[in-house]
């Protein structure tokens, strides 16, 4: 839609065949295959309402209009902060969210009304169309190929697939040199369960909490849901048990701050994933770019843990600067794949860092903490952040920020005075959330 308002004629190719609902129908009836995280737990964030409200304005009014919800972090300060005063911006931290199924028929929906957008479904990709090169030496995409023989024809192929993309086979195939790659599975399996009633949940903690071995996730949805998830590393065996609802429900009951989110009726069973993979890729090596014609966005360039909720945010930050790039550098395919790079490096790539650096500390605090081993006290500026927003308001707003991809952590420390604000709390701890210690949970489990 981005590139479309700029007067471009967008094809979408979409391997699913089955035409969107309504969005009141597209939890029960819209089936799909080819997103293995349809029915799993997602979140907007700030990041991503921000970026509607520059580009596409009417986006927010839409999923209001489908039943969509907003969310406030601010309402739930912990309880040390005392000022509890307003701040210019603060309206920037509020979001609208729901879930994944809702929130993709409204955007599904206003694609097809887009001019100059066209959307295909059923139409699944076998392939790259290779031109003459760009740039000596270097493969040219010109368009893809269908499993039917179909041939489209672009000045810009975007592979907009996600963490399945089946790209880089189709660029050996061109005779591309390999793309960098970073690769490995994030170590974290999931435990998801959506409820509904009357009044959604009060918010009186995070979204994310820690309890040693395992951590709750709670999210708003749309039309009176939310979700609770559980995750914990795949390779704890007791903590399988998650996947039965009784037992899911016994661990929760002991968390006092997030048992009334269990005061709902249940719309599903436990729904379990894992073999999340953690993935990076770099189209630019030694310098050169590896091909051009060709664009990867979101998780077809780069995927992580989703317990942050931060990937359709990220993705749209990705999309916002593929409008930059488009618009200045569209009839040059050589300069469009080294400004691409560099917008994709300095814009998008310290999200993924950032990402990666967390899940590496929790997964080694979890592994501890289920070993019998007391695990390291963080440390660093990203753990005196954490510890002072709970006492202090305008680190609260910082980490809330962070959180919702508004602000890098590194722009946050820059900030005049931050640095002496976290040195205030330097030694302290982030309170912990009270509920079941490890032997607790393990007998809560069997």
């Amino acid at each position: 839609m981005m590139l479309a308002r700029d007067g471009l004629d967008v094809t979408v190719l979409e391997a699913d065949p089955a035409e969107p609902p309504v969005p009141g129908d597209a939890w029960s009836s819209w089936a799909r295959k080819g997103v293995a995280q349809f029915r799993q737990p997602h979140n907007l964030f700030g990041r991503f309402r921000q970026i509607c409200d520059d580009e596409l304005p009417e986006l927010t009014d839409k999923l209001l209009g489908a039943g969509c919800v907003w969310v406030d972090f601010l309402k739930a300060l912990p309880p040390r902060i005392e000022d509890r005063d307003p701040r210019p911006g603060d309206d920037r931290l509020r979001f609208v969210t729901g879930r994944r199924p809702v929130v993709e028929c409204v955007l599904a929906e206003a694609a097809r009304d887009e001019p100059r957008v066209t959307v295909r479904r059923g139409v699944r990709v076998a392939g790259l169309l290779q031109g003459p090169s760009a740039v000596p030496g270097t493969p040219h995409v010109i368009g893809v190929r269908s499993i039917d023989g179909e041939e489209a024809r672009a000045d810009l192929v975007v592979d907009a697939m996600g963490r399945r993309s089946l790209s880089a086979n189709w660029l050996a195939e061109l005779g591309a040199e390999e793309p960098y790659v970073e690769s490995e599975d994030c170590g974290f399996v999931y435990y998801t369960r959506y409820f509904t009633g009357p009044t959604r949940p009060r918010r009186i903690t995070g979204g994310l909490t820690p309890f040693g071995s395992f951590s709750l996730l709670t999210l708003d949805g749309d039309n009176d849901t939310w979700s609770l998830t559980a995750f914990a590393v795949s390779g704890d065996p007791p903590l399988k048990m998650f996947r039965f609802a009784d037992r899911f429900e016994r661990v929760v009951q002991a968390c006092p701050l997030h048992a009334h989110w269990l005061d709902g009726e249940p719309i599903t069973d436990v729904l379990p994933m894992a073999g999340v993979l953690d993935r990076y890729r770099r189209f630019v090596v030694d310098g050169r770019p590896i091909v051009t014609g060709y664009a990867a966005v979101g998780d077809a360039w780069a995927c992580t843990n989703p317990s942050a909720g931060r990937g359709i945010s990220v993705g749209m930050i990705h999309a916002q600067l593929l409008r930059r790039a488009v618009r200045e550098h569209l009839d040059n395919p050589g300069r469009f794949a080294e400004v691409w790079h560099e917008y994709t490096e300095e814009g998008v790539q310290p999200f993924y860092r950032n990402q990666i650096e967390a899940d590496r500390i929790r997964l080694a605090e979890m592994n501890a903490i289920r070993h019998g081993v007391e695990p390291p006290p963080p440390t660093g500026p990203t753990a005196q952040l954490i510890a002072a927003a709970g006492s202090d308001a305008d680190a609260f707003r910082a980490l809330i920020e962070t959180v919702e991809c508004l602000a890098l952590p590194q722009d946050v420390f820059q900030r005049p005075g931050m640095i002496e604000k976290l040195e205030r709390y330097a030694g302290e701890q982030a309170a912990a959330a009270p509920g079941p210690d490890r032997k607790q949970l393990l007998s809560l489990l069997t």
